[in-house]
């Protein structure tokens, strides 16, 4: 088994083989990731994991510029990735059907039993107004959330010890249950 970061560090320095072997080495991770981004969707035939998977990858190796630090790096940059085709894709269905878009469980995020589903770009919506409040909790839910980082590699990313980033979690999270379950007023 390759080390993750040896292989980024490697392809940091334009290791072709590197990228390839680490395409290899953690490809059912990120298949993971992105099946955690369509749990819940309406439409279960339109995109699936592989898919967002091989997206994310295309998208991936086009960034020349990163100089990539560690495999939770790389990771917490994918699973943004992965959130941003789900965003434009919820967005071409709701230009194209007016159906609500994809739908995702938020069961990752809250700790209700009985979690509500709710559409990609609602989740977008409130993760932006949070990246407003509080940049750094907004990363928080990416990594925890969408990249599935354990919290000891959200501390390492975040630089702050786990215990911080426990709360910092908890709170994130509450912030977002109340912003996607505000009624609407009309």
């Amino acid at each position: 088994m390759a080390d993750v970061t040896e292989l980024l560090l490697q392809w940091n320095s334009g290791d072709e083989i590197a990228r390839a072997e680490l395409m290899q080495e953690i490809y059912s991770e990120l298949r993971g990731i992105a099946a955690r981004h369509l749990a819940g969707e309406r439409n279960q035939g339109e995109l699936q994991p592989s898919a967002l998977v091989n997206e994310a990858y295309l998208r991936l190796i086009d960034m020349n510029r990163i100089e990539w630090q560690s495999r939770a790096h790389f990771m917490a940059m994918a699973a943004r990735i992965m959130r941003e085709i789900l965003i434009d894709e919820s967005r071409k269905r709701n230009a194209a059907k007016r159906d609500g878009g994809i739908q995702v469980t938020l069961s990752g995020i809250f700790a209700a039993v009985d979690s509500p589903t709710t559409n990609a770009l609602m989740i977008h919506e409130a993760l932006e107004r949070l990246a407003e409040a509080d940049p750094d909790r907004a990363w928080l839910v990416e990594l925890r959330f969408f990249g599935g980082l354990t919290i000891d590699e959200c501390a390492e990313i975040l630089e702050v010890s786990p215990a911080t980033v426990k709360r910092s979690w908890e709170v994130a999270r509450g912030w977002l249950y109340r912003a996607i379950n505000k009624p609407t007023s009309k």
